[in-house]
């Protein structure tokens, strides 16, 4: 019986993936393990590996097609003895009944459930190919049920619609397609109204995005250049612009003395021995400190080190700390886990191996899920300060700017040191100011005396 190869979820919240290319053809034989196909994701591109042995009969799904829905077939393989040709000839009307391989990932078992954005255990199956167009769209803000029908609430999905806000005008008030539409332009939406009050008590609406038509319409057609988004872009905007509607953040910013840190980081980095080929085996920069310094402030502060759910505080027993990569197509943040107890060396290193994997979009879902906090270093590009959103579902994140002299006034007198400006962006709901405030001192604290980070 033919064998369906299918569209793998790669991790817990994959939807969809770009079948990036085809490492095996028609007709060519293949055994389990060997890798088949590379797959894109948001973050990553990863080999899939064969389940079965066989021969692969009809190759379903082009390489370079994007959006391709988990489960859907892909491929089909002939197994052993059976004829080729048939089984390629039938792929197109193979019953549900057909024998299925889900194809493997070269990656270790996904993030656990605090990691995901939305509460989907690592072993849980996949959705089905036909579950977007029954998906939900984002739930009503007055927690009271909305009668809708499946693709109003798909199109409401995909503009970020509150659907308690669009005016139904089907049987019943049942909000369908084209009240979407109307909602898009800013028709039809109902007054925004706070927990408890009645929508009519507020005297105000948020203003709605603006459509890609009323966006083309202000600009000269063949003046610009249309560049679709791919599912990396994609995900960044929807993740950021949940975070920014859904946390109510404050910002803290301190500025650090790197007198101390950057006399102890020439002296460790001359101290370093050779590898075979006659090259230093680390050299620490001053990123690879703040990540040793926000994972042991984390530890020092263990109230700080939480995440947000509606039924709990997540308090995390290890400071895993995301960084911020920046990619030609994005943003991503590999993390690194229990940076707590881990060298400067070792950060250093690690840090090295996990951008130039991210830069190659080779990282497994393991290594970029999750974690407890993050630190944006924009330094390098010479900015002073600045804020950055925070990355669900993180509570913290700490924006690094550039090292510099500058003019401090230290027993009265005027003198020269390096300074460098970091601020704390925390989720109130899960950090008060006064605990951001300890946090961020003992960050500052361990910075300004970098020997406390080996101690």
């Amino acid at each position: 019986m033919p064998i369906n190869i299918l569209m793998p979820a790669l991790s817990p919240t994959m939807e969809k993936g770009n079948l990036a290319k085809w490492l095996k053809k028609e007709g060519d034989k293949v055994k389990s393990g060997d890798v088949i196909a590379e797959i894109e994701t948001d973050k990553a591109t990863m080999e899939v590996e064969a389940v079965d042995e066989g021969t692969i009969a009809k190759i379903l799904v082009p390489e370079g097609t994007q959006d391709v829905p988990v489960n859907n077939v892909i491929a089909v393989l002939a197994g052993d003895g059976e004829d080729v040709k048939a089984a390629g000839a039938g792929a197109a009307s193979a019953s549900p009944a057909t024998k299925s391989e889900a194809p493997k990932a070269d990656a270790p078992k996904a993030a656990a459930p605090a990691a995901a954005p939305a509460p989907a255990a690592a072993s849980a199956p996949a959705k089905p190919a036909a579950a977007p167009a029954a998906a939900a769209a984002p739930a009503p803000s007055n927690g009271a049920r909305v009668f809708s029908s499946p693709l109003a609430r798909r199109l409401a999905k995909e503009a970020g619609i509150d659907l308690s806000r669009v005016t139904g005008s089907g049987p019943h008030g049942r909000v369908v397609a084209r009240d979407i539409d109307q909602a898009k332009s800013g028709k039809g939406l109902k007054l925004a109204a706070s927990a408890g009050a009645p929508a009519a008590a507020t005297g105000a609406v948020s203003a709605p995005a603006m459509s890609d038509q009323q966006i083309l319409a202000l600009y000269e057609e063949g003046g610009y250049e249309s560049i679709p988004h791919d599912s990396m872009r994609r995900t960044i905007a929807q993740r950021l612009t949940a975070a920014t509607n859904s946390m109510p953040t404050f910002y803290l910013t301190v500025d650090c003395d790197l007198g101390k840190l950057n006399a102890a980081r020439e002296e460790i980095n001359a101290a370093a021995g050779k590898n075979a080929d006659g090259k230093p085996l680390y050299k620490l920069s001053v990123n690879d400190f703040v990540i040793k310094a926000m994972g042991i402030a984390l530890q020092k502060i263990p109230e700080a080190n939480v995440s947000w759910t509606e039924a709990a505080m997540l308090r995390h027993k290890h400071s895993d700390i995301g960084v911020a990569v920046a990619l030609p197509f994005g943003l991503i943040t590999p993390i690194i886990r229990q940076a707590e107890i881990k060298t400067l060396s070792a950060i250093s290193n690690e840090m090295k191996d996990l951008a130039a994997r991210a830069k190659a979009k080779k990282l497994k879902p393991n290594e970029y899920q999750g974690g407890t906090s993050s630190v944006s270093n924009l330094g390098m590009y010479g900015i002073k300060d600045f804020t950055a959103v925070i990355n669900p579902p993180q509570s913290s994140i700490l924006a690094v700017g550039t090292g510099e002299e500058r003019a401090v006034v230290r027993n009265g007198q005027i003198v020269a040191a390096s300074m460098m400006s970091v601020t704390l962006s925390c989720d109130h709901r899960a950090i008060d100011g006064a605990l951001g405030a300890e946090l961020i001192t003992a960050f500052k604290k361990l910075i300004e005396n970098p020997v406390m980070m080996v101690v």
